[in-house]
């Protein structure tokens, strides 16, 4: 009974000074049971936003549900399409998270090599035609087109579209998994302006899609707030009924007081204004990819290759002179104080890597600069 609860308001400053509350009726709302795919408005604003953002206007036969981050869509999605001994075709290196919810489900996980532009069409064709002949029909495909985790890889268009294109001669589903989207920003080096930049264009595998077999999956994580946990997935009805069908006979619906929060934000600031926000958030990690480079430069040009990203948070170091990081990183580097993780803790196949993972999310100038000198000592 709503009268019970002790929450009587609901109010908060955003970063433009204005003061937002929720009115009775949203509050009410919020701290009750609501409806599995996601509350109304919330919902009106995701549809509107994908509508925007990939130009598919929603009198197509896709929807959008509203989950408790988008590593539950993508799991309930993986639990939908994946079972015992299927084979999934995914990038190498991939998204350590993926791994640890698929390995448990008992799956073969093929790895497809990645290059500066994600995935690599014709390593993909020649997995699909190594697992024909092996008598082996993949029925779905992982990928994280946009400054992937760990490599930083972000794929162009063109990428993207070879890409579906093979999906479809094969009659694959593909996950698209995007939670970096809205932290691209391009190779070029932060503007001296920034009042007019905007994020480069690019075009999903969704918006490409005409044969309802893409789920793409997007975060708030990176742009709003992780703790909020709000992700969405996209794509064909009936498979995103299939994953409400799974929130309902397990938690229900995401939560109903970081979805008002959210949607309020969204209601103050249109889609002008959440455009603003992630131009705003492009170019602080854009800003933070020039010094992170710089440093990277400056340092271990003689101990490692790697190629500058265009979106995200990461850069993926290739150390030729090392056959194996876990050793390095694990015990030497943690010794240091210097926070790397190793090329194997991504690998579909769990095999030695020459490469590690950094991250330039929230380290200072000062913070990267240091870890980057110790670092270069290991390597000498």
């Amino acid at each position: 009974n709503a009268s019970l609860f002790p929450f009587k308001s609901l109010e908060f400053e955003v970063d433009d000074g204005k003061r937002l509350s929720l009115t009775e009726s949203e509050l009410r709302d919020a701290l009750q049971y609501s409806n599995t795919p996601g509350m109304a408005p919330m919902l009106e604003f995701l549809e509107g936003l994908q509508e925007r953002e990939h130009e598919k206007k929603k009198s197509e036969d896709w929807s959008v549900c509203v989950t408790t981050g988008s590593q539950e869509a993508l799991s309930k999605a993986v639990d939908m399409l994946v079972g015992p001994e299927d084979t999934v075709l995914v990038d190498d290196p991939t998204y350590a998270g993926t791994l640890a919810l698929m390995r448990p489900i008992g799956c073969n996980l093929m790895g497809v090599r990645c290059d500066g532009e994600g995935m690599v069409p014709e390593d993909l064709e020649k997995a699909l035609e190594t697992c024909k002949s092996n008598g082996v029909r993949p029925r779905v495909l992982y990928t994280v087109p946009t400054g992937q985790n760990p490599s930083g890889s972000t794929a162009s268009d063109a990428r993207k579209e070879k890409i579906y294109k093979i999906a479809c001669e094969w009659d694959l589903i593909v996950l698209e998994d995007d939670p970096y989207r809205f932290l691209l920003y391009g190779q070029d080096p932060y503007p001296k302006s920034v009042e007019s930049w905007k994020r480069p264009p690019s075009k999903s595998m969704f918006q490409m899609d005409d044969q309802g077999r893409v789920i793409r999956f997007d975060s708030l994580s990176k742009i709003l707030s992780s703790g909020l946990r709000i992700g969405f997935a996209t794509g064909p009805k009936e498979l995103i009924d299939r994953i409400n069908l799974h929130t309902q006979a397990s938690n229900l619906h995401p939560s109903g007081v970081s979805q008002a929060l959210c949607a309020k934000l969204f209601e103050h600031w249109g889609y002008d204004g959440f455009e603003h926000h992630v131009n705003k958030v492009a170019l602080y990690y854009m800003k933070r990819r020039d010094t992170f480079e710089a440093i990277a430069k400056k340092y271990l040009s003689s101990h490692a290759e790697w190629t500058t990203p265009s979106a995200g948070m990461f850069v993926w170091f290739r150390l030729p002179n090392v056959e194996d990081t876990q050793d390095l990183i694990q015990n030497k580097a943690r010794d240091a104080n210097v926070l790397l993780l190793p090329g194997q803790a991504f690998s579909p196949s769990n095999t030695k890597s020459q490469y590690v993972r950094a991250a330039f999310s929230t380290a200072s100038a000062e913070d990267m600069e240091e870890a980057l000198i110790r670092f270069a000592k290991l390597l000498e």
